[in-house]
């Protein structure tokens, strides 16, 4: 999984066949000098907490803010903003994006109000880390997470182009790796390619197939890190429900990646989301266009990577009828929809250019009235809270 999601001008970022998720101890999540504890992009005393200990979300001065909520437990973690920056698009996710506009769409996540970035190795082998890491290295105030499970290798044999939806040069070749040396050498050369000297939150990336080794082995090496202060928070990042599920039962990780399975059109992650909450554990939510067909006012393009079936396209314009009634768009409640639930911290929005930045913004700053849910949830075409 990616992690992402385009805009509402184009489709979910997520690569269709499914295939996305040291520093000396106590440094602070705040890069740049920010002290420890301080807002995105603000200070101490430009905020206010809301909410009980471990479920706390900030305003910034007179309302106003970008909003956030904590990831990590045992006073240990991170405060995250409700807009996350999905990486996968700057790492030429489908097609090429240039480095200046590459850098200007960091720029314009940035001028709008996020803190949260989100990349991997395999977004574009590796070219999503460095192009992120050159946009943010001279500020401070942010939170960014990577990921581990895949390294990046020599080819084989060169000149061909990479075949994981990602238009780049296939010089380097992914190798799944789950082992504890595997994650430390992977979060090593994540640092070389972003060129900073820490990432904040690590996550075990797409361990479908590789559970076993993935909860024996990648976790207990996270975990140690952590502890250690290396990473604020671990987690895990998957396309799917049930294998995240498992990890929340069976470990002590802070946060769980989801992408498109809590949704407008699919709620099936809901008892993750339940477990989240129960534990003490976070989500983040992606892929919630569920491929393209939320992502403009009237329901069109894939649902999950595939034509849509009849009766999803009717259930889409359905929702999209109801959203216009209350002056929303389509695409306002997709985003809106995942942070509902108390368990969901953040929804992170893959993007290419700055115009997509600006669009993704400007819809999730305007509320949707709950009469919209109500609705949805009389209509039986959301399930009752």
């Amino acid at each position: 999984m990616n992690g992402i999601d385009e805009p509402p001008a184009g489709s979910d970022g997520d690569a269709p066949d499914g295939s996305p998720t040291g520093r000396d101890g106590g440094v602070s999540a705040v890069h740049g000098g920010g002290a420890a504890g301080d807002s995105p992009g603000g200070r101490e005393g430009d905020r206010s907490w809301v909410g009980p200990e471990g479920d706390r979300s900030w305003v910034g001065p007179e309302g106003g803010g970008s909003g956030g909520s904590w990831v990590g437990r045992d006073g240990g973690g991170v405060e995250v903003s409700r807009h996350g920056f999905g990486g996968a698009p700057i790492g030429n996710l489908y097609q090429e994006v240039s480095e200046e506009q590459a850098r200007a769409t960091v720029d314009a996540a940035w001028d709008a109000g996020v803190r949260l970035f989100d990349t991997a190795p395999h977004y574009g082998l590796g070219l999503s880390e460095r192009r992120l890491g050159a946009a943010l290295k001279d500020r401070s105030g942010y939170v960014l997470s990577t990921k581990v499970g895949r390294l990046l290798v020599p080819a084989s044999s060169s000149g061909g182009r990479d075949e994981q939806g990602f238009d780049v040069s296939a010089d380097l070749q992914r190798v799944w790796d789950f082992s504890g040396d595997g994650v430390r050498r992977s979060l090593e050369e994540s640092l070389g390619r972003l060129g900073l000297p820490a990432v904040d939150i690590a996550l075990i990336h797409d361990p479908d197939d590789h559970m076993d080794q993935a909860l024996a082995e990648a976790y207990p090496a996270l975990a140690e890190l952590r502890a250690q202060g290396v990473v604020k928070a671990i987690g895990v990042g998957m396309n799917q429900w049930q294998a995240l599920l498992r990890f929340v039962q069976e470990t002590t990780i802070d946060v769980v990646m989801l992408a498109g399975r809590y949704t407008l059109l699919d709620q099936s992650g809901l008892p993750l989301l339940e477990e989240c909450a129960r534990r003490g554990a976070r989500v983040l939510a992606a892929g919630v266009f569920n491929s393209g067909i939320l992502a403009t006012p009237r329901p069109t393009g894939t649902y999950n990577y595939g034509p849509a079936p009849a009766s999803v396209m009717e259930r889409a314009t359905r929702i999209a009828e109801i959203c216009e009634r209350h002056g929303v768009t389509l695409p306002q409640a997709a985003m809106a929809f995942p942070l509902r639930h108390p368990a969901v911290a953040s929804v992170v929005l893959g993007a290419r250019s700055p115009e997509e930045i600006t669009a993704n913004a400007a819809l999730l700053s305007r509320p949707v009235p709950e009469a919209v849910w109500d609705e949805l949830m009389s209509e039986e075409l959301l399930p009752k809270e």
